[in-house]
């Protein structure tokens, strides 16, 4: 196969939602239609387990919910298929806005009952600030929910986006009979089965047979519903859809796997291979021959016996291949990588090749940072992967004396993974932890103490805003941090940063420093 048909057989997407929405049930689901897993929650040790596959770091597994972006590749028909499962939970959030920069579109899930909400906007939000196509997945229709036409409204308003069902649901909860694929023109009869495939009847929505599989009142129902749908909602345009405009949706309840592989067969249809990157210098097209790439993750400890770190790498443009010499931008000098990874979340293999909208594993001993690239020798720099001015904060001492290289080892690697963000306070040396959400916390202490042997203790401390500071006016920077220098601290990178305590104190500063642009994030 040459490079172009490589790239058009690529699709990379991320399944996002709002916590208990379903969003790793129907990422299960998509991997057992793609033969990636033969039983849904299995693992590698073929023992059935009552977890997923994506979920596979401890702490998720205790909690019930995914605290890490998981990367998982499967070839599926004559597709390549790339799912990166988000985590739903607000706390980690800043893990899922950066996994969407690496994704050429999105899979949004919805429960029936609960609709669209707080997190789903937030997610749509970034996926608007990029045009990313955005296709809906109603989950949970074996249970009782909102009617339909509601829920349709409900999207449409509340992610500000057209929609189009391509499926439509014959009653819900325990009189849940199925869908009609308007896509296909079939009906898909529903059986509940966590482990098996439902059979779909091809026939004309119009057409007699239609009384052979549903009681006449359902039928003529569904008949007029659909007739309502066709009416009322504009026909499905798949550029409409590629612009980010328009979003398909789909119907189903992903537990038993139901309306999962209609979603994914017409999702591998319509949704677009690899999309051209913006980069500072230029826009980067995925058919280019030369190699380019971004860190948009790093993990730790993927394999507990390794100490493994792993960079992520988005492929934007060409080939990218094994033991070849690559250009990293920040340091200025070449590397190859002798044992590059696939994934199919923890489970790894060595890959020989990738090409563009296809993620690489880099095992990394320290020499990435988030946002790094690398190319086949070009200076580009990408954009879009900011840091966030934290909302919590925590001063973080050692609980054991004997283990502070431990913790010193165990803070350095997980802020590298854009986890949390930490400063250093320049008066007192003292450290700092800024986290979107209290959960953070938790999930840092457990991982120093489970994967470092370290044991850390929180100490509160009351702030109200990080930013980053500065100016061009020489003096009155030097002003500034003289006289808020018990307020100052360092980020990762070194650069300086401004800790107010209360709203007040920092409109003041702003209006005291008209020459110092205060930033809250980390790009500028």
């Amino acid at each position: 196969m040459n490079l172009k048909e490589e790239i058009g057989r690529r699709r990379t997407f991320a399944v996002i939602s709002h916590p208990d929405a379903g969003k790793t049930t129907l990422t299960e689901k998509l991997l057992l239609f793609g033969g990636a897993i033969h039983v849904a929650g299995a693992v590698k040790s073929n023992k059935i387990k009552k977890t997923a596959t994506s979920d596979w770091m401890e702490i998720e597994k205790q909690r019930g919910i995914s605290v890490a972006t998981s990367v998982m590749g499967f070839e599926y028909e004559d597709y390549k298929i790339n799912i990166l499962d988000t985590p739903g939970h607000q706390d980690f959030a800043e893990d899922t806005f950066r996994t969407l920069t690496a994704v050429d579109s999105v899979i949004v899930v919805v429960d029936v009952a609960k609709g669209v909400e707080t997190q789903t906007r937030k997610l749509m939000e970034v996926c608007r600030m990029r045009n990313t196509p955005v296709m809906v997945f109603v989950n949970k229709l074996d249970r009782e929910g909102k009617d339909p036409f509601e829920i349709l409204d409900e999207l449409e308003e509340e992610l500000q986006i057209n929609v189009r069902p391509l499926s439509w649901p014959i009653d819900m909860g325990d009189r849940f009979r199925g869908v009609y694929n308007l896509y296909r023109n079939s009906l898909d009869l529903y059986k509940p089965s966590k482990q098996t495939v439902t059979e779909s009847v091809h026939l004309d929505i119009e057409s007699p047979e239609l009384e052979k599989h549903l009681s006449h009142g359902l039928s003529e129902t569904l008949r007029s519903e659909v007739e309502i749908v066709t009416e009322v909602y504009p026909k499905f345009d798949r550029e409409q859809y590629l612009a980010g405009k328009l979003a398909p949706v789909f119907f189903g309840s992903a537990l038993n796997n139901f309306g999962v592989k209609e979603l994914l067969d017409c999702f591998v249809e319509i949704a677009p291979s690899p999309r051209k990157v913006q980069a500072e210098e230029r826009v980067v097209e995925p058919l280019e021959e030369n190699f380019t790439g971004f860190v948009f993750k790093i993990h730790a400890n993927m394999d507990p016996n390794h100490r493994s770190r792993i960079a992520f790498v988005k492929v934007c443009s060409g080939k990218f291949e094994r033991n070849v010499n690559y250009k990293h931008i920040r340091f200025n000098r070449m590397m190859k990588f002798s044992s590059p990874t696939a994934f199919m979340a923890q489970k790894k293999e060595i890959l020989d090749e990738a090409y563009a909208g296809d993620i690489v594993g880099l095992p990394d001993t320290g020499n990435f940072k988030i946002g790094d690239t690398l190319t086949s020798g070009e200076d580009l720099h990408f954009k879009g992967l900011p840091s966030f001015s934290p909302e919590m904060f925590k001063y973080i001492e050692n609980a054991d004396p004997l283990k502070s290289k431990q913790l010193h080892k165990g803070v350095e690697q997980l802020m590298d993974e854009g986890v949390a963000q930490l400063f250093t306070n320049q008066f007192s040396g003292r450290k700092i932890i800024g986290t979107v959400g209290q959960l953070q916390f938790e999930v840092i202490e457990y991982r120093l103490l489970h994967e470092y042997g370290a044991q850390c203790r929180w100490e509160p401390i009351h702030l109200y805003k990080a930013c980053w500071i500065e100016s061009d006016d020489k003096e009155q920077l030097a002003d500034f941090k003289k006289r808020k220098y018990q307020y100052l601290a360092y980020d990762k990178q070194g650069r300086d940063v401004f800790l107010a305590e209360s709203r007040y104190i920092l409109m003041m500063a702003q209006q005291d420093f008209k020459n110092i642009r205060f930033h809250f994030n980390s790009e500028f």
